[in-house]
């Protein structure tokens, strides 16, 4: 029990003083007897009382003590099993407390201050904010944060993955607004930069290693559990959390980014520096600046590249939504090139379809003209299978259709009425009836009609009976139940009256 100093004090002046016994001052303070022994045994007075009972693990201690000074992390558990085997009876949990006052310590570290020169080194991690909600999608909202470790100027955008694109555009924006690159990125064991680590042996993502060439950076990553090799970064993440991020309003990305990058000019680079405290962060920052190493004439490219393969409808599927293609790529290849806000899909160097970048989830992106284009030779593809068929069984037809066309007539229309009136007379028929409609001049599918009508008449045939039968096998199956006829039986017996 814990009790205040002025307490302390009382007791000691009673005790030596006015020669109280334990028990009273426990009772007149209100505190219990053993917290009076324990503060009067902490100002040197001896233990009062009977002496304190042998306990049952004193003679296993130099056995415990030995054991746990050659393998400090065995547990207690097991050192119970082992003294059990040599006669002790205690219980576990008292000798797990006994155990864990002598387990052996390890000694704390010291660490030296690191201190860098200007333009010499920056620090780099991503940082975990939540999740947002952008239609039916559920994305992460990460911050990618680089610090210079000598002035602790800080760069922040924030991203709805952490994919290497991403982070390399997390480098490309602090390179620019800070109009130049330090020597030296520390990154800690990020699955972005490093693919791979078995102690000192590190093997670095090839595109980060192509990246920090064109940059003339050297990546450089901290050692497995050592946290203090880049603090500057990690407070840097704290402060924005703390400082920036907590009760922030903003209405997407863009506008928080847009948030973020007034509050690096401002609050955060008005802050005292760490490094020399009569400096500010924008002071030391702009003492730095020129240690930077300069910018390449050109960007390094860091659209994301995606191969896909387009299916039975004109569309690929890129980040959980599908995007148009023209009709004539389905079944082939493609590349997808995206950046934050465009998507694009190329075939080699041609350049399919351009769309805005969607992050909900099943989104839909289309180009009216793809679909036009689907529409318009969908609707061509019928026409023509519908006149190759009556080409093949009535080629009159053919002639038929010129003509109909030289007077401005609906050709599909034409086409479907002498396709109907061929499932009815058959090829044979059609084709005489066709030929008389011209022999008249008229060449039109009534006139086709009526020749029909008048061979039917002249051999005293019943019309024919149209059989609309469902195309589907499965409509065509479906069973029907039969009416019952014993009501019709009834009528039967019955009589006029």
């Amino acid at each position: 029990m814990t009790i205040p100093p002025e307490i302390e004090a009382q007791i000691l002046r009673y005790y030596h003083v006015e020669k109280w016994r334990i028990g009273t001052i426990a009772r007149q303070l209100h505190v219990h007897h053993g917290t009076v022994m324990r503060v009067l045994a902490q100002s040197g007075m001896p233990r009062t009382g009977p002496p304190a009972r042998r306990s049952q693990i004193e003679p296993y201690l130099p056995f415990v003590i030995e054991t746990l000074r050659k393998f400090p992390t065995l547990t207690a558990s097991r050192l119970h099993a082992m003294v059990r085997e040599r006669g002790y009876r205690g219980g576990p949990d008292h000798f797990r407390h006994l155990v864990a006052c002598h387990r052996p310590r390890r000694p704390a570290e010291a660490y030296l201050r690191l201190r860098t020169l200007p333009g010499e080194q920056a620090q780099v991690d991503w940082g975990h904010f939540g999740h947002l909600t952008i239609g039916r999608a559920r994305r992460p909202l990460m911050a990618f944060v680089m610090v210079l470790s000598y002035s602790r100027q800080i760069f922040l955008r924030f991203f709805l993955d952490a994919r290497l694109e991403s982070f390399l555009r997390g480098h490309v924006g602090a390179f620019t607004a800070w109009q130049g690159c330090p020597r030296v990125l520390l990154y800690d064991n990020l699955k972005s930069a490093v693919l791979e680590r078995q102690a000192d042996a590190i093997r670095f993502h090839p595109t980060l290693l192509a990246f920090a060439a064109h940059y003339h950076y050297e990546p450089r990553p901290v050692a497995v559990a050592r946290g203090n090799e880049k603090g500057r970064v990690e407070r840097a993440v704290r402060y924005v959390r703390d400082g920036f991020f907590a009760a922030r309003q903003f209405a997407d990305v863009d506008d928080l980014n847009a948030q973020a990058a007034a509050w690096c000019a401002g609050a955060a680079a008005d802050r005292p520096c760490p490094e020399q405290q009569t400096l500010s962060v924008r002071a030391a920052f702009a003492e730095e600046t020129p240690r930077l190493i300069a910018l390449p004439d050109n960007a390094y490219p860091l659209n994301e590249r995606v191969a896909v393969k387009v299916g039975k409808t004109p569309y690929v599927r890129f980040d959980l939504n599908d995007y148009s293609v023209p009709h004539t790529k389905v079944g082939r290849p493609l590349t997808v090139l995206a950046d934050p806000h465009v998507v694009r899909v190329v075939d080699g160097t041609e350049i399919l379809a351009c769309h805005r970048r969607s992050y909900d989830k099943g989104d839909q992106i289309e180009d009216p003209t793809h679909i036009e284009a689907l529409v318009a030779d969908k609707r061509a593809a019928r026409r023509h299978r519908g006149t190759d068929r009556l080409a093949k069984a009535a080629p009159a037809s053919q002639t038929l259709l010129l003509g109909a066309a030289a007077r401005g007539d609906n050709l599909g229309a034409i086409t479907a009425a002498l396709l109907r009136l061929l499932d009815r007379y058959g090829a044979a028929e059609l084709e005489v009836a066709i030929r008389e409609a011209l022999e008249r001049g008229v060449p039109h599918p009534n006139a086709v009609r009526l020749a029909l009508d008048h061979h039917r008449e002249q051999r005293q045939q019943p019309p024919p009976v149209a059989l609309d039968l469902p195309t589907h096998v499965k409509t065509r199956d479906t069973f029907v139940t039969p009416h019952r006829l014993e009501a019709y039986d009834q009528l039967k017996d019955q009589t006029d009256e």
